[in-house]
């Protein structure tokens, strides 16, 4: 019998237990998770703690470094901090912490799960925890949203932790911080992560979805490819786990099915193997109604559609959402073989250079692949362009580059790129050349538009593209803070750089033919 299954079978013969007994029992943490703890349900009712199914298997499958991608309303913070409680209690000189976007957060955290369990543990339940030899350590301070216990350990929520020892870290909505407050993201990871030692720390990263950017989003992409792969986890990694929305029994009424949802349901059954009831059907219609396309984040159904949201700001949102409706990303290998490749480039001094590389199939446009570096020369661009040709088999077609190339440069005794590029630019043991046609000069606003009347007819390479559609679907515009408006220029951030090269791309395919009008159609 396991420690677990041990621990269950007291939880079955707790009204007939002995003192003996009940002594062994509370050597066993589950044990004491379920009967210890009383939390305030949703109703704002003092009940028991007792943990569900989803946070059972986070208990049972933990790995010292968690990740947990969930829909909302699963309690996982609530259990996070009853879990650290526990280790607080029953052992000394143990240092717990939580993380939250806000101090708000903060003292509510304290205030409605830590301070409210320790207080709910009557003096009846620590007189029998004494006479069993487990006499409960008493707080010598509850400031600044803490507990310090006279045996050594402290318990901790805040907004941020450097310095200080911990063995244990959990941080709540960390998406949310990774989206609206970046600097306190790279914060705790540099600051937090490294108090937590690798050899025994444990580290909980929890939240829904908030976009395809920022540490969050990095990070479970990393532990849900490791998980999928089978990859043995090394101390630093983390541990995937996605619970959605469709496990949970309540999530299911009687109610109207939306016709606009049959084919996701349909995709959903045929593509993950996930068949839904007519109930469960209503009650996501029903959620639909009310958050739009935000249920995919609050209400995911599968890992990767938790990401597949509208970024606030963005400039292709609705493009992409017709993009993954349509399911144009996808596998293209093997498509360009018999036809010319184009690629086009904005090539940066100094900063990031992106290549889009694509071919046009009638009136479609298929993107095969997506590169993008920084700090190299021109050469480099040159030598990645032919090998990755060679590498896929690809007979390339036309090199384009923006009006810049067009610059005379000091240190290149006045010859422009697009001139040096032609008569070939050495790099490693080997010249490169190619001929480059300079992009016609347009404005951004234009360019965008251009875009927009472009991806209709696009076509992805799943894969190959990856971090290009990332870009793409992350392009948004200014904020202006003091307006509390969005400004008409876009911001300019590390998705800039493959959006304009392919601003790029579409104006391109402007030229090179008028832009289709029938829509796009399946193949």
């Amino acid at each position: 019998m396991t420690n677990h299954e041990q621990a269950k079978w007291y939880l079955s013969r707790l009204d007939k237990l002995t003192y003996e007994q009940l002594a062994d029992a509370m050597t066993y943490k589950w044990f004491r998770l379920n009967v210890l703890y009383h939390i305030k349900n949703k109703q704002g009712k003092k009940v028991l703690f007792t943990p569900n199914e989803e946070q059972e298997e986070r208990f049972l499958n933990h790995h010292g470094r968690d990740l947990i991608l969930k829909a909302r309303q699963l309690g996982f913070t609530t259990f996070e901090m009853i879990d650290s409680l526990d280790d607080c209690l029953f052992i000394p000189d143990f240092n717990a912490g939580c993380i939250c976007h806000n101090l708000d957060s903060a003292k509510d955290i304290f205030r409605n799960k830590i301070k409210f369990a320790y207080n709910a543990i009557t003096d009846d339940q620590k007189a029998i925890l004494a006479d069993i030899g487990y006499k409960l350590p008493r707080p010598t301070s509850d400031k600044g949203n803490a507990y310090v216990f006279d045996n050594g350990s402290a318990i901790k929520v805040s907004t941020s932790y450097r310095g200080d020892t911990l063995q244990r870290l959990h941080v709540s909505e960390f998406g949310k911080i990774c989206k609206k407050y970046p600097e306190k993201a790279k914060e705790i990871v540099t600051g937090a992560f490294e108090a937590v030692p690798a050899d025994g720390g444990i580290i909980t990263l929890e939240s829904t979805a908030e976009g395809k950017e920022g540490y969050f989003y990095k990070y479970s992409e990393l532990a849900r490819k490791a998980k999928e792969l089978n990859k043995k986890l090394s101390v630093l990694d983390f541990n995937f786990h996605f619970y959605s929305w469709w496990k949970r029994d309540e999530y299911a009424i009687d109610g109207h099915i939306a016709e606009q949802l049959t084919g996701y349901f349909y995709e959903l059954e045929n593509k993950h193997g996930i068949a839904l009831t007519d109930n469960q059907k209503a009650w996501y219609s029903a959620k639909w109604k009310d958050l739009g396309d935000d249920i995919k984040r609050e209400y995911p159904s599968t890992p990767k559609e938790a990401f597949e949201q509208s970024i606030e700001g963005a400039y292709y949102a609705t493009q992409f959402a017709n993009i993954y409706k349509d399911q144009r990303i996808t596998d293209l290998t093997g498509y360009a073989e018999s036809q010319k490749v184009n690629v086009v480039c904005d090539i940066g001094i100094g900063d990031s250079t992106a290549l889009w590389f694509w071919c046009a199939q009638g009136e479609e446009i298929q993107i095969l692949h997506y590169h993008e570096n920084s700090g190299e020369g021109l050469g480099y661009y040159l030598k990645y362009i032919e090998d990755k040709a060679t590498a896929m088999n690809w007979s390339m077609g036309k090199y384009y580059g923006p009006h810049d190339m067009n610059n005379r440069e000091f240190a290149s005794k006045g010859k422009t790129r697009k001139e040096l590029a032609k008569e070939g630019v050495e790099y490693g043991n080997k010249t490169y050349s190619a001929t480059f046609e300079i992009v016609p000069k347009l404005g951004v606003d234009d360019g965008i538009q251009l875009a927009r009347e472009l991806l209709p007819r696009c076509v992805f390479d799943e894969q190959q593209c990856e971090q290009g559609i990332i870009a793409l679907e992350s392009y948004r515009k200014e904020w202006n803070d003091k307006l509390g408006c969005w400004r008409d220029s876009p911001l300019h951030d590390w998705a800039s750089h493959g959006a304009d090269a392919f601003r790029y791309l579409a104006v391109v395919e402007s030229k090179r033919n008028t832009l289709w009008s029938g829509g796009f159609k399946m193949r």
